[in-house]
């Protein structure tokens, strides 16, 4: 129980700053998620929102493409609170020509 506690903790707070990040832009310090850079991950944001996103950027699949996916689907669940859609966040690594990564739950 302790052990889940604190990975929610710390999942909360991972996101806090991902979101604080976002809104203050470019002032505020990057968080390293996933061993990509949290203001990097804003290059996809086009391509995970909304009911038709368009197809990412090169500039999103080069950051896709150095991020370590299996640990991006740790923050699944929390993604609708961020206005990302998780199926267009799942289906963008193969939009990028890589291999999907296998969350649990899909």
């Amino acid at each position: 129980m302790a052990t889940k506690l604190k990975a929610f903790v710390q999942l909360v707070l991972v996101v806090a700053a991902i979101v604080v990040t976002a809104l203050v832009g470019g002032g505020a310090e990057a968080v390293v998620l996933c061993n990509t850079d949290s203001t990097k991950l804003n290059l996809c944001r086009a391509a995970v929102t909304g009911n038709q996103p368009p197809p990412p950027t090169e500039a999103c699949c080069a950051v896709i493409r150095h991020a370590n996916l299996p640990c991006l689907c740790k923050y699944k669940s929390v993604l609708p609170t961020l206005g990302i859609d998780p199926k267009n966040a799942l289906a963008l690594p193969s939009k990028c020509g890589l291999r999907s990564p296998q969350c649990p739950g899909n």
